[in-house]
């Protein structure tokens, strides 16, 4: 097989051209363009490219191997050396301690790979290549292929209640920053350069905001949600929240609330941006909570993602819009490429079609009750002293710490218990809690770990309140 490799030699220069060779292929691997274990082509094949003989590339290599750049294995070709320690330069290493590795992994955003449906994807994306004609597998249009998004209007009005009718319109994206990012930009054209945000909150996506020159604006969030006599008090147009499993507390925006962020909305042409964040993992069916879009839909836009339900690699996102948006979209969209690949966007598309990916949510919504029950049971055992919140619903746990708890001192201990996990200051907006607490993500830990970290932090919380007390 002919492996290429980037290496030019000059015939006018007085250098040897197996020097040439040589140096090439050294500086490749002291620069790091060269990777270790990076398969080479054969010198006959080098010698063919550079137009030499094939002399003059099987002295280099030797050469190289001789001197540990290179291993030479029969039938597995010429490789760079593993470790060629003491020539290649030195890449910034883990800091012994800060860095090292843990048994137990609790921060948000760690997927559980075991959990994706694999077998069904493959069914899903077989049956798109088996009847998929030329034009399916064409760039999709700007705003999802078609048969994605009606799909998708349909299941999300089943599931979550969205209203999608012919004046308004859902938009296929690559997921919740690129929807946060073409928000940002409609909020341009209508003249808003400040967006409301729940603190704590989503730091990723107060950065997409102000990359888009948008400047958030902090909210408090308590045990009933958004506080939204506060949002009143500000003078901004648009708020974005997430209002059913907030994140990252995890409580549900109550219906007084919801009522009063209507009425806010109502007034005054005001948006509310709703990211829709853990709304299919619910866990209270007589408690159950639709989305805030059906309730004003033409002053709210919905934005949901697939990375909770398959990975976040799987980049599907989706955006409902108000028709009164609509004319705005263009702009903005004409600069993108909006939305995955085709094959993902059919793929997808016949997954939720099929009723595969009802299947797949309704056993993780399962699984996820299980450990989040198992994460209740460990916090009430050995952390009675302190409060749980977002019990009904998502993939994480918030706990409220004892008020002398000094937070960041409790992680540090944590991760010395070979326990990462994240406190409460991380997700606010000036860094500090007004009461320390921790947030547990759970989805990618056993039953046996959750009980085994728990146990952990209440270690590092008791040796903390010794030294207190």
């Amino acid at each position: 097989m002919p492996w290429h490799l980037t290496i030019t030699v000059d015939r006018d220069v007085d250098v040897p051209l197996t020097d040439q060779i040589k140096s090439g292929i050294q500086r490749g691997i002291t620069e790091g363009a060269l990777r270790p274990g990076t398969r080479l082509p054969s010198t006959r094949q080098l010698a063919i490219d550079l137009g030499v003989s094939r002399t003059v590339t099987l002295l280099a290599y030797e050469q190289l191997t001789a001197e540990g750049y290179l291993t030479a294995l029969q039938g597995s070709g010429t490789r760079v050396a593993e470790a060629p320690a003491a020539r290649v330069l030195k890449t910034p290493g883990r800091v012994e301690g800060k860095n090292a590795p843990v048994q137990w992994d609790l921060r948000i955003g760690r997927p559980d790979t075991a959990n994706f449906p694999q077998r069904d994807w493959l069914v899903c994306y077989r049956r798109v290549l088996a009847g998929a004609a030329g034009g399916d597998l064409d760039v999709p249009p700007l705003g999802g292929a078609q048969n994605l998004q009606e799909t998708l209007a349909g299941y999300l009005g089943r599931i979550r209640g969205i209203r999608v009718t012919k004046e308004s319109r859902l938009l296929v994206t690559s997921g919740v920053t690129q929807s946060v990012s073409a928000v940002c930009e409609l909020l341009h054209a209508l003249g808003i350069r400040e967006l409301a945000v729940e603190d704590p909150g989503h730091k990723s996506c107060w950065q997409t905001m102000r990359d888009a020159g948008i400047r958030p604006r902090p909210v408090p969030v308590d045990r009933h949600g958004l506080d939204v006599q506060a949002l009143s008090r500000m003078d901004v147009r648009a708020v974005l929240v997430t209002p059913t499993h907030q994140f990252p507390t995890g409580v549900a925006l109550d219906s007084a609330r919801r009522e009063a962020l209507m009425r806010w909305a109502a007034h005054d042409a005001r948006i509310v941006i709703e990211h829709d964040c853990g709304g299919e993992f619910w866990y209270e069916k007589r408690t159950q909570q639709t989305a805030l879009q059906p309730l004003l839909p033409e002053r709210v836009i919905y934005i949901g993602c697939v990375g909770g339900s398959l990975l976040p690699g799987i980049r599907i996102g989706w955006l409902a819009l108000p028709a009164w948006l609509l004319p705005l979209v263009k702009k903005p969209w004409s600069r993108w490429e909006f939305g995955p690949d085709p094959l993902t966007q059919l793929a997808f598309a016949e997954m939720v079609g099929s009723g595969l990916f009802d299947r797949h949510v309704r056993r993780l919504r399962s699984r996820y009750r299980e450990r989040q029950e198992a994460v209740q049971e460990a916090v009430r055992h050995y952390l009675p002293q302190c409060a749980m919140l977002g019990a009904t619903s998502g993939r994480t746990l918030y706990i409220e710490l004892p008020a002398a708890v000094d937070e960041a001192a409790l992680v540090e201990s944590a991760r010395h218990r070979s326990v990462l996990v994240q406190g409460g200051s991380h997700f606010h907006f000036d860094g500090t809690s007004r009461s320390p607490a921790l947030v547990l993500g759970y989805q990618n830990l056993p039953r046996t770990g959750i009980r085994a970290s728990v146990s952990a932090i209440r270690e590092a919380l008791d040796e903390q309140m010794r030294a207190v007390g």
